[in-house]
């Protein structure tokens, strides 16, 4: 079956949110640590639905979204930072969080974009490998540890054109 790529406000006010806890809840620390932040996130994309459109997007299974990403494209056209990217626990390991990563990138490089960064955490290891089959190139790891739990950030990026 194949996926679509949908807009994030097709679905409800706090999908976003609640892709994020299941995505993240491999370690609870995160959303012990994070739930506000998600909540936030999601109530400024679902209250300014013209940067939603612009700069994310949900990824869809039979109806059903299964994961999203976002964007910050206030630096273009010489970057864009990748935000939140998820796929829902149940759907990993499928190749889903790949194709969702090459849209984006696509979407990205279609707006301008010089230049993709993305930032991940140490205990991400599949971000790892789908930032690095999607092209991200490795920068450098961060000088701290994001927490105890996270490990340290780990920075990638493509240099478009």
């Amino acid at each position: 079956m194949d996926i679509e790529f949908r807009k994030i406000t097709e679905f409800p006010r706090g999908t976003l949110a609640a892709l994020l806890k299941d995505g993240y809840s491999f370690e609870p620390k995160f959303e012990h640590n994070w739930h506000k932040q998600w909540q936030a996130f999601d109530d400024f994309f679902y209250d300014n639905p013209h940067i939603a459109e612009f700069s994310g997007f949900m990824t869809v299974l039979k109806g059903k979204p299964i994961g999203f990403v976002s964007w910050n494209p206030t630096n273009l056209p010489e970057s864009t930072e990748v935000g939140h990217n998820c796929i829902l626990t149940k759907y990993k390991g499928n190749g889903y969080g790949k194709q969702q990563m090459r849209e984006a990138v696509q979407r990205m490089t279609a707006q301008g974009a010089k230049k993709i960064v993305v930032w991940t955490n140490e205990i991400c290891i599949p971000a790892q490998h789908t930032y690095k089959s999607c092209g991200f190139q490795f920068v450098k790891m961060s000088a701290e540890t994001f927490s105890e739990y996270a490990g340290q950030r780990i920075h990638y990026e493509i240099i478009v054109g």
